[in-house]
């Protein structure tokens, strides 16, 4: 079979494996293991997520992110509860009713101009909850990080938003997809901007990331342990032959590969943005914090953008397309989507 040579922008998702998860996988695969996360990878995997998160982290692998995410929440929630969110977060736009299956919660949107919640959103939602049966009780607040629209929240911001959940008896659920790209752009570890905010449950991403495929569910309350590890299996996310989920997870944890790889995403998204700038006067929609840059069109002509380059339409009405780098983005990868944009845009 021939190699597929197509290379884009339309998501992190598109992009190939990173050669050291390959290589973390080719050694698993040798020999027999024993299944379900009791063997040796899945056991050095827990102790390296217990240096990088913290002596009460609890790392448990899962097949994709809509798993993670519908997981946490189905343990921090009940079934007469509901979720905050942004409205532009994946967990209410993108995951189809995998929380209300899975979760059995409803979702709440909050407004996000720039992909943040702001903290007298939530505040202001939490406290209005008068105990009614007649409505969702709001004991969850999902934040993603970074945002769908490519900004990051400080660890200021995170540990405001965190105070105001918990000071109304609320659990945060942290959507971890990108979180290595937020914490690359601010020179933070991963626990800097999740257990020291006091951040209950988090999706942790590493297909975005350079892995082939799998994520995980970082438990940082232990209380949830149990809970989440129940729901996991109970929602089919528990991987017989867990040990090739953990291999690469582990591969993208050593040495801190996790925040190589998502810088050099970053950068590219920096370096794509600096060229729109100043070769098609082209300024983004959103600050670029992270590895995405949306950028603003004619509305008339996405659809011939998106016919020849390998970017995705994210509002077609509004003329607002993305472009995310990658792990493996190249420097003749931005140019070639800057000079189809001139080309096509004259």
């Amino acid at each position: 079979m021939a190699p597929m040579t197509t290379r884009g922008f339309t998501s992190d998702n598109a992009s190939g494996a990173h050669p050291a998860v390959l290589a973390a996988l080719a050694a698993a695969a040798e020999g027999h293991a024993p299944s379900y996360g009791a063997d040796a990878v899945t056991a050095a995997l827990d102790s390296r997520a217990r240096e990088v998160f913290g002596p009460d982290a609890a790392i448990m692998p899962v097949f994709n992110g809509t798993g993670a995410n519908v997981v946490a929440l189905g343990a921090l929630l009940q079934k007469w509860d509901a979720v905050l969110t942004s409205e532009h977060a994946h967990v209410a736009t993108d995951e189809s009713t995998a929380p209300q299956l899975v979760a059995g919660a409803a979702v709440r949107t909050l407004p996000a101009a720039s992909g943040k919640v702001g903290v007298a959103d939530v505040a202001a939602v939490l406290a209005a909850d008068d105990g009614s049966v007649h409505h969702a009780r709001p004991a969850a607040l999902s934040l993603t990080q970074s945002t769908e629209l490519g900004t990051v929240y400080r660890p200021e911001e995170l540990s405001a938003l965190v105070a105001a959940a918990h000071g109304h008896g609320a659990s945060v659920h942290v959507d971890g997809a990108r979180l290595a790209n937020a914490a690359a752009r601010l020179g933070a570890s991963l626990a800097a901007l999740t257990t020291a905010q006091g951040v209950d449950v988090l999706s942790f991403g590493a297909t975005k990331n350079g892995a082939l495929f799998g994520d995980a569910i970082v438990v940082l309350d232990p209380a949830l342990v149990e809970p989440v590890a129940r729901l996991r299996k109970a929602s089919t996310q528990l991987a017989s032959k867990m040990r090739f989920v953990s291999a690469q997870l582990l591969a993208l944890l050593t040495d801190d590969l996790w925040r190589t790889t998502a810088r050099h995403a970053n950068d590219a998204a920096d370096h794509l943005a600096a060229l729109l700038r100043s070769e098609l006067g082209i300024e983004p929609v959103h600050p670029v914090e992270a590895n995405a840059v949306f950028l603003p069109v004619p509305p008339a002509a996405v659809g011939t953008i998106t016919a020849q380059l390998p970017v995705l339409a994210w509002d077609r009405p509004a003329g607002v397309l993305r472009a995310v780098c990658s792990f493996d983005t190249t420097e003749e990868d931005v140019r070639a989507l800057v000079g189809g944009l001139a080309r096509i845009l004259g």
